[in-house]
Formats: structure tokens, C-alpha cells, sequence
């Protein structure tokens, strides 16, 4: 196995795992063309097989800020704004937007293009979480994420309050204990 490349700003006694990784690390674009056996009777892209696309192109983002294999734990509510058509060119970008443990946020953001017409549209979001594991698929730690652009930096600072907002309706976490929601409802 190859060693890992060694940044050269991090001093020698210092675990760069623990630093964190900017989360431009973990973008991915991925490109799907919507055939006849993707579609609906409409013609329309199912929203099942985008959402089985939008779970590997999360998963690659995810994989890529833990550099361990990854499994998929939730998807928040997809918004679907736009149908995407037969023949249209289906774009999905993903990053991480922050990170909890042993458990990644990443944002999917989907476009669809008619190349013939030279439209491009965004049609669909979404929010899923993915939990890095080991060979055993146990749970392993993955490093931080060091947002830098202002997108960033907001979907950094909101991930916490869509964390407790899963962990709270998935009764993993007391509605009193979401501090974070909580001062997002009592702000005057």
C-alpha cells in the first residue's frame, strides 16, 4: 500500500488527521444521461434512480473527505423543484459540509441540462449523512472539515442545527438537548 502524501505545512510531530481537510477536498461532480430505462411513463426521470445516483455521488464525496469506506445513515427531504426529462443530462455536485465523529454531512446539489437546447436548469437538494467505517463496518473517526469559502462557512454553521433536527425526530436526541434549535426558535 502506498504511503500517504505528507503536506508540506504540517511540522513532523503534528497528526495532519487531526487538523482537519478543507472541504474542497471532498467536492464531486458526477453526470448521468436520463435513458428510457430511467424513466417514468411520463418520460421524466424516476426519483428513485436519482436518488440512487445522489447516494453514490455522496458517497464518493464522503469517502473522499474519510478516506474509508462509508455507509449511507439518512436522507433529508429531497426537494424535487423540476422534472428532468428523457434524454436530458443529469449533473450532481456533492461536498461535505461538516463533520460529527464518525459521521459526515454532505450537501447534493442537481442540475439538469438539455444539451441539444443549451438549458441548464438546477432541479433538485438535498442533505444526506454517511458514517465512515472500517473493514469490520465499524464506526471510525473522520477528520473535521475546514470550511473557506462563504458558502462553506453557512452550510458549515447550519449543519449542526440539521443534525439535531435528524437526532431529535429520530428520537436520538431530547428536544430540550437541541441547544442549537432550540436558540434558533427563542431569537427575538
Amino acid at each position: 500500500m502506498p504511503e500517504k502524501e505528507k503536506s508540506p505545512n504540517v511540522p513532523d510531530n503534528l497528526d495532519p488527521f487531526h487538523l482537519g481537510k478543507p472541504a474542497s477536498a471532498s467536492k464531486v461532480t458526477m453526470t448521468e444521461m436520463v435513458l428510457p430505462n430511467d424513466t417514468n411513463t411520463l418520460n421524466n426521470l424516476m426519483g428513485g434512480r436519482l436518488l440512487h445516483w445522489m447516494d453514490i455521488c455522496g458517497a464518493i464525496a464522503a469517502q473522499k473527505h474519510a478516506n474509508s469506506k462509508v455507509v449511507t445513515a439518512s436522507v433529508d427531504n429531497v426537494s424535487f423543484a423540476q422534472p428532468i426529462k428523457l434524454g436530458h443530462v443529469v449533473i450532481m455536485h456533492a461536498g461535505v459540509t461538516r463533520a460529527f465523529n464518525t459521521s459526515m454531512e454532505v450537501f447534493i446539489e442537481v442540475w439538469a441540462e438539455d444539451v441539444p437546447a443549451g438549458i441548464k436548469v438546477a432541479t433538485h437538494k438535498a442533505f444526506y449523512t454517511f458514517v465512515a467505517v472500517d473493514d469490520n463496518n465499524r464506526p471510525v473517526k473522520v477528520p473535521p472539515v475546514i470550511p473557506e469559502t462563504e458558502v462553506e462557512i453557512e452550510l458549515y454553521k447550519s449543519a449542526l442545527r440539521r443534525r439535531q433536527l435528524r437526532l431529535v425526530l429520530s428520537n436520538r436526541l431530547k428536544p430540550d438537548d437541541a441547544t442549537e434549535l432550540r436558540e434558533l426558535f427563542l431569537r427575538q
